[in-house]
């Protein structure tokens, strides 16, 4: 499946043990990013056994086969990795598992890519020149693992951030306001039995307001809301009768309203 002997061997003299090895480690880096990444239970042994067929994509390399034959055998090398590193369940869940072993593939070969280029092209202009000079192996070996694990960390970041991120419609009179929602773990702010939400919408609405006091970073404060009919958050569901609060210095991952953390139970 790896896609590293394309940029080692062009004007390199290496051996077949020498690059399947090499084919092995950035397997094996692949697939434990992938079980990192899903945070999967899976053997040190299941994982080398992977790479193990992954690296088997060298031997094409003594095959007379076009461009698309090439990426079938990967394709094909790439199924027999999931399976054998994680097993099969049913299709949904392989499905995750190969697109996001994919997905790791593909970030790491355009980084390496993108360093073959800078360092063994060089350009005046539009025009590009080979200054004979591979990356080195050894560079690889060293930071491989740190933007593989650069990667987890970007992901995970992504995953904690805008997991929690909903579309929200809030319904009251003949007005629809949709509006993109935060659920916010931390508020569990109650008036009456009903879930306060927070937005820093201005308030234009001609409404009966309510004054609610709540905790703030900046000590104790009063929210002036309305009681809305019902907000519909889009992958957690209806609710009616909530209070929406007004606060100009609501300032959350650029959404426009805080939910209550108790929508989510």
């Amino acid at each position: 499946m790896s896609f590293l002997y394309l940029l080692l061997v062009k004007g390199m003299t290496i051996y077949v043990d020498g690059l399947f090895f090499l084919n092995f480690f950035f397997d094996f880096l692949l697939l434990l990013t992938t079980v990192v990444i899903l945070k999967r239970n899976v053997s040190f042994f299941r994982i080398c056994l992977g790479a193990f067929i992954g690296s088997l994509s060298v031997l094409v390399l003594f095959l007379k086969i076009s461009s698309f034959e090439l990426f079938l055998i990967k394709l094909y090398l790439g199924f027999l990795m999931c399976i054998v590193c994680f097993g099969f369940k049913n299709f949904k869940s392989f499905l995750i598992f190969f697109s996001v072993l994919f997905g790791v593939s593909f970030f790491l070969g355009g980084v390496l890519y993108y360093l073959n280029l800078e360092f063994s092209y060089g350009h005046k202009g539009l025009l590009f020149y080979n200054k004979g000079f591979s990356v080195n192996v050894l560079f690889l070996f060293i930071l491989t693992p740190i933007f593989l694990l650069l990667y987890v960390r970007q992901v995970r970041m992504y995953k904690f951030k805008y997991s929690n991120f909903y579309k929200v419609n809030v319904y009251f009179d003949d007005i629809c306001l949709s509006l993109n929602g935060y659920l916010d773990s931390g508020n569990f702010l109650k008036y009456k039995g009903r879930f306060v939400i927070i937005t820093n919408v201005k308030n234009t609405f001609n409404k009966e307001m309510v004054c609610i006091s709540c905790n703030t970073v900046n000590g104790l404060g009063v929210l002036r809301c309305i009681l809305v009919d019902k907000v519909v958050v889009f992958g957690l569901g209806e609710f009616k009768k909530v209070y929406l609060g007004f606060s100009n210095s609501l300032n959350c991952l650029g959404c426009d309203l805080l939910l209550n953390g108790g929508m989510i139970c």
